[in-house]
């Protein structure tokens, strides 16, 4: 029987089956951080049960963490009791942890990438929704619930009913301008939210095959928001070159047996998914959302559709929007270049190339905040920290920030803010702020009018 690449990884981690049941699977690699790691440590002390491979583990302190004075005591109590306590579980369990200050610390979703931690064909979980990312090699990789972070800990497994197969294949050439996040936002805004749910999501065709690591992982990360368990893509050459070398990839010939087992991986010619979609790739422009969910997203160049709809009508009043308005010119006060799903060296080089020689707007503040100290290190190496500095531009210190403002990174109530993250939910930057999702360059171009721009007068054909 012919399989697909989710079928391939899954069926290869099965350790037992329950007759028309869920079925256990084993777990791989397992990413831990201060928010959701401290209540499955506790269930674990109490009932007296060890971490049983703490060396398939790596924490990493992100969420609430501070962007701005790293090397001082964190002022906020429940963060600081957070991270506290990740060290002293960490340290008790033998785990590794990636504390603030440290050369490999970041965004959880940010750091196992560029380590090499995450391969191609394994299972990876994390108590957050945005593993989803690292189905970017061709993993399995999903968000976990706390109950099921204790389970891992405990016996590096997890009872699952498998999800359906999903793909969707997007051909041809991307036109100048178009990333990685317009893509995705275009086939969430297409498929819905809710497309996705019960399914596994491999993304095939030429625009997925063209597009560095970086932009697959954009892509896999926003899988979740269509309401997948999560997403894939096959991995080949991009995927190898990028791992390679990386700290935790495998060395010499063990690299080559690897890279072998790694080509089987793809979807069989023939296999069937349970669920089919496909695009082409220049119906894709630069992408905005005007709603409260990632898919009320439209083409820049277009109007907010009217919906006789009674949730479309209390997303729009919450952001202040109008049926049938454009929000080309719409007045924006913030900007925010992060999160899991745009803050790697890629998203800041591609703003920093528009930014370079411009002025940010005086009625802007623009945040950029790294994922990684390595891709702050490498912000710094390359010169993009004088351009984004000239420009007024403000370069934070790693961390979740102003995705989920869950440390002081908040957008103030009824203010705009156009950001690369991967939600705009109701007060998600911020109690009552109104968020835009859209690509860095989008982001980039917003702080330098102080508007949302009409891009295709610098970019589009």
């Amino acid at each position: 029987m012919k399989k697909t690449l989710f079928d391939k990884v899954w069926d290869a981690h099965v350790v037992n089956s329950i007759e028309n049941g869920p079925q256990i699977l084993y777990i791989d690699k397992h990413l831990i951080h201060e928010v959701t790691s401290p209540q499955a440590f506790q269930e674990l002390e109490e009932r007296n049960i060890p971490v049983l491979r703490p060396n398939q583990i790596i924490a990493t302190a992100d969420h609430n963490t501070p962007t701005q004075d790293q090397h001082l005591p964190v002022k906020d109590l429940l963060s600081r009791n957070q991270l506290q306590k990740l060290s002293e579980n960490c340290e008790k369990n033998g785990i590794t942890l990636y504390e603030l200050g440290h050369k490999y610390n970041g965004i959880v979703h940010v750091i196992a990438p560029e380590l090499g931690f995450t391969q191609p064909g394994i299972t990876i979980v994390c108590g957050d929704s945005h593993t989803s990312t690292h189905g970017a090699f061709g993993s399995i990789a999903f968000g976990i619930g706390t109950s099921q972070v204790a389970q891992v800990f405990a016996s590096q497994c997890l009872l699952l009913t498998k999800p359906k197969s999903l793909r969707v294949t997007v051909n041809g050439t991307l036109k100048k301008g178009v990333l990685p996040k317009d893509v995705i936002l275009y086939i969430i805004s297409k498929i819905g939210t809710n497309a996705g749910t019960g399914y596994f999501c491999e993304y095939a065709g030429t625009v997925f095959e063209n597009m560095s690591m970086e932009g697959r992982m954009t892509v896999c990360n926003m899988s979740i928001e269509m309401g997948a368990r999560g997403g894939m893509i096959a991995p080949d050459e991009t995927t190898f070159e990028y791992i390679k070398g990386k700290e935790f990839a495998p060395k010499g010939t063990e690299f080559d047996k690897k890279v072998a087992y790694w080509k089987t991986l793809p979807s069989d010619e023939d296999a069937t998914f349970d669920k089919e979609y496909f695009f082409d790739a220049d119906q894709i422009e630069p992408m905005i959302t005007y709603g409260t969910n990632p898919g009320m997203g439209i083409k820049i160049s277009e109007t907010i559709p009217t919906l006789d709809d009674a949730s479309f009508e209390k997303s729009l009043n919450y952001m202040g929007f109008k049926a049938g308005e454009s929000l080309l010119a719409k007045p924006i006060n913030y900007v925010f270049i992060g999160s899991c799903t745009n803050s790697r060296i890629e998203d800041f080089r591609i703003a920093a190339d528009f930014i370079k020689g411009k002025q940010k707007a005086e009625n802007v503040t623009a945040w950029l905040v790294p994922g990684s100290k390595q891709v702050e290190a490498q912000i710094v190496d390359e010169g993009l920290q004088t351009i984004f500095e000239a420009a007024g531009f403000e370069l934070r210190q790693p961390g979740c920030s102003a995705c989920l403002a869950m440390n002081d990174d908040k957008i103030p109530q009824n203010e705009y803010c156009v950001s690369t993250s991967n939600r705009n939910f109701e007060g998600r930057q911020g109690q009552g702020a109104r968020t835009i999702l859209a690509s860095p360059l989008i982001a980039a171009a917003t702080a330098i009018e102080g508007k949302i721009p009409d891009i295709t007068k610098y970019y589009l054909n």
